[in-house]
Parts: structure tokens; sequence; C-alpha cells
């Protein structure tokens, strides 16, 4: 007995032993990858396919640096339709992605699994209900999408052509990760997870009333400087105004002021002073 009851003593000594291997050889190489220097040829893509990059202050270009590391270790990419993934798409990708997490205490889109990439845009089937409850199904042809079950999917074509022209408020990537950050508070309706009541109720006053201003601008056939596919709802008033928010800052500012502020607020940076 004296001996069994030994062997087991032992035994959960050498299960504790291993436990704590384990979680030290863990820690260890998660100090390991958080030490290891970015990647030159990262810094290369970055700055090759994405121009604002170079434009950021140190401290952000850093920042960046460390969102993309842990963005391209955490997220699986998928080539289609035969297109092969290399650094330059995953570097590139979450480099405009994670634009949007810096300054703010995040999760890296922890809802987030999988990038879908195709060369070009692609063909997605919809289904569409009619005031009559007439079903009809068609084909459309899309740059992006954002899914609540964990997957964007990109066209690469897109996502290069919004990277190189940084100011003309229209990015693939930047609209469909702000879709996945409004997808965080658990239903996609325009109002990503702020923080305070406060924050909501000046969100929601300001927001609105932006939303309804497109709504008519769009109806009337105004112009306006907020692309009017924002006007869909929304959650897409909020993807097409983080697109104007950071490649058209200045003037955002200055002929939506109290919106810009709002969004200011929520990416805790001021992309105007990236602008020459």
């Amino acid at each position: 007995m004296r001996f069994f009851i030994l062997t087991a003593v032992h035994f959960l000594i050498f299960l504790c032993s291993c436990a704590a291997i384990w979680l030290i050889w863990k820690q260890f190489k998660k100090w390991q990858f958080k030490n290891q220097p970015f990647p030159t040829e990262w810094n290369e893509i970055l700055n090759t396919n994405l121009p604002i990059y170079s434009k950021l202050p140190q401290p952000l270009r850093q920042q960046l640096d460390h969102k993309v590391k842990y963005f391209i270790r955490d997220k699986t990419f998928y080539g289609c339709d035969g297109l092969v993934v290399t650094d330059e798409i995953r570097v590139t990708i979450a480099g405009q992605a994670c634009l949007l997490l810096l300054n703010r205490p995040t999760n890296h889109y922890y809802k987030l699994h999988h990038i879908l990439v195709y060369p070009s845009s692609f063909v997605a089937s919809r289904s569409e209900q009619n005031e009559s409850g007439v079903v009809s199904h068609k084909r459309t042809g899309m740059l992006g999408e954002s899914w609540s079950q964990g997957k964007v999917i990109l066209s690469w074509d897109d996502v290069i052509k919004g990277a190189n022209n940084f100011s003309d408020g229209q990015n693939v990537v930047l609209h469909e990760f702000a879709h996945q950050l409004d997808q965080e508070s658990g239903s996609t309706n325009g109002a990503p997870l702020l923080g305070t009541q406060s924050s909501y109720q000046s969100w929601a006053k300001v927001l609105s009333k932006e939303f309804e201003t497109l709504q008519r601008q769009t109806n009337s056939g105004y112009g306006s400087l907020i692309d009017q596919y924002g006007a869909t709802n929304p959650a897409e008033f909020f993807a097409v105004v983080t697109e104007t928010f950071f490649e058209r800052p200045v003037q955002l500012r200055h002929r939506h002021p109290e919106l810009f502020e709002e969004m200011k607020l929520f990416y805790a940076v001021d992309p105007t002073e990236w602008v020459d």
C-alpha cells in the first residue's frame, strides 16, 4: 500500500514538474517572439505598398510594426482562385488593418480568424426579398466582405490600390476591418464598443445626424465628401466614415467637425498630423 502511495506522489511531482517546464517554455516563447526584430523585408513592403507608413511618427510606426507581427502570427490567410499568399499580401493587409488599432487597448480583432484573398473582385450570391415577399437571387461583384463568423474576404487588386492611393477616401481594408470592430459589440449596427454610457450618447447623437444628412444628400442627388454608399445603413456609414477619417482627415475635420472628433476619440489618433 505504501509503495502505491509513494508511486502516486512521485507521479504527481513528475506531472507538476512537466507543467512547470511547459509554462516556463511557453513564457520564453512569448518573450522570444515579442523581442524578435521586425523583419527588414516587411519594413520594405510597408514603405513600398503603404506610403502613409513613412509619414507616421516614429512611436506609431513602432507600434504598428508590433501589431502587424501579432496579426500575422494569429490570423490565417488563404489564397482563392489560384492566388498564392505571400509575405507581401500578408504584410500589406495587416499594415492597413492595424492602423485601426493604434493607441487603443485592443485584442487584435479577437473574433477574426481567417482572411480569404482573391486576385481581383469576386462574385457573391445574395438573396433579396421585396415588399411583396418575393425572394430573388443575385450575383454581385465584390471588393471585400466582413463576416461575423470570424472571416474577412478581400480582393488583392483592390487592397493594393487602396494602400497606394491613401487620399481618395476609398480603402477596402479599412472598410472591412471597421466592420470587424463594429461586430465586436455583438451586432453590426454602426456602434462599436465605446466604453462609457456618455460616449454612446454622444456617438449616437452625432453619427445619427450625419447619417441622416448623407441620406438626404444621396436622395437629392447632391455630392458629398463621405461616400454615398454610407447612406445604405448605419453599419456601412461607420465603415465609410472610417475610410474618410484616415484618408481625407483634413477635409472631414473642416466639413464635419463633430463627426471628425467622434472618430478621433474612438480611434485615438489624429490622421491630420500625417498629411503633407
